[in-house]
């Protein structure tokens, strides 16, 4: 079996998705701390693009941290730079760029286990609020700002934090200065589906095949007997249109997305299958530059793994098969299924789903 097959339950999940981004409010109150946070925000922005140098050099992170510590002298914020200089790095491969404008500044320091959750950043909870402390590493003081989020996420984030002084779990941080100061909170997948999943009746054993597009997506449901139950399509057209925000673009997308899997759920699907798209190394661009627009404003990855996080709340199991030739099948089945081409790869992508659940079912009983 090729190693684009995945078969994803709550169990694995975290080989996909390590982590969930819990966003809210900061707010610093003190005029000198605020300079501070943004000294130190300015400083980690230009330590990430110095680290972008080192990255396409191949350097090894314990080096290029050594020649960029007069930037910022903490070995923690200079390796999680170093890492997102690495995704850079890499989401430019992706879209066969050479440049990367990094213009924003922000903050961001992994987690750490030991370090009891973060060593830089640190939360403390308090009645309504959380109490940030985000070290200075030019005189080793610390900043200290106030959090705020969602009433539904107080709990998770206790514990988090409860966890974290216990030694027992870690938490990713960033701090963001668009439009006003907001904070980020990388909470561990298990975590955030205890407190949020929903677990749904047994189905029917129905396969749910999606086909992920910039401006609709595509279901075919099937039994199996490889029948078609059911097909849906959600548009969301708005989604590329020139101007539109990326923020609302991906709204759209994922209250569609959101939709169907609900849809999906209602009538006693088990099993959602979607292309593994981390086989796709880059972008293929056409002649027709809106065509290429709506590509590149299309962030198919993310779109997949807030898939596979919404499938998990619902309590699906998620398969990933190979992305090879999908449209090339479709074409040549559509008209024969009376189907429209894109609802024809959503049904090769669920006959891909079905194959992968009878193999394992043959392997499971030898």
């Amino acid at each position: 079996m090729k190693n684009s097959t995945k078969i994803i339950t709550r169990e694995n999940a975290n080989e996909i998705i390590k982590a969930i981004t819990i966003n809210g409010k900061l707010i610093v109150e003190s005029p000198q701390d605020y300079m501070k946070l943004c000294r130190l925000a300015r400083a980690y922005s230009k330590a990430v693009r110095a680290m972008l140098k080192y990255v396409k050099q191949n350097t090894n992170h314990k080096t290029a941290t050594k020649k960029l510590y007069d930037i910022i002298p903490n070995y923690m914020y200079l390796e999680t730079a170093y890492k997102q200089a690495k995704l850079i790095w890499e989401g430019l491969k992706a879209n066969k760029g050479e440049i990367a404008h990094i213009r924003r500044f922000w903050i961001a320091s992994r987690g750490e286990r030991l370090q009891k959750g973060n060593r830089n950043i640190k939360l403390t909870p308090y009645a309504d609020f959380f109490l940030v402390k985000i070290r200075y590493p030019w005189d080793r003081t610390w900043v200290s700002a106030k959090a705020y989020f969602g009433e539904r996420y107080l709990p998770l984030l206790c514990e988090l934090c409860k966890l974290s002084s216990q030694k027992q779990e870690s938490y990713g941080a960033i701090i963001s200065f668009r439009k006003y100061p907001r904070i980020h909170i990388q909470v561990p997948l298990w975590l955030y589906l205890k407190y949020f999943s929903k677990p749904k009746p047994k189905g029917y054993g129905l396969i749910a095949g999606f086909d992920l597009n910039s401006d609709r997506i595509n279901i075919a449901v099937i039994d199996g007997k490889r029948n078609i139950i059911a097909t849906r399509t959600e548009w969301f057209e708005e989604a590329t249109l020139q101007g539109i925000s990326r923020d609302r673009a991906k709204y759209l997308r994922l209250k569609a997305l959101s939709k169907l899997i609900r849809y999906a759920r209602e009538i006693g699907v088990d099993y959602l299958a979607f292309e593994n798209l981390s086989q796709i190394k880059s972008r293929k661009y056409l002649i027709n530059p809106t065509a290429n627009r709506k590509i590149t404003r299309f962030a198919k990855r993310g779109m997949l793994e807030h898939a596979i996080l919404i499938g998990l709340k619902h309590d699906f199991t998620i398969i990933l098969v190979p992305p090879f030739k999908t449209t090339r099948y479709a074409i040549k089945i559509h008209k024969k299924l009376g189907l429209d081409r894109h609802t024809a790869s959503a049904y090769v992508i669920a006959l891909r789903g079905l194959r992968v659940i009878n193999i394992y079912s043959c392997l499971s009983n030898v």
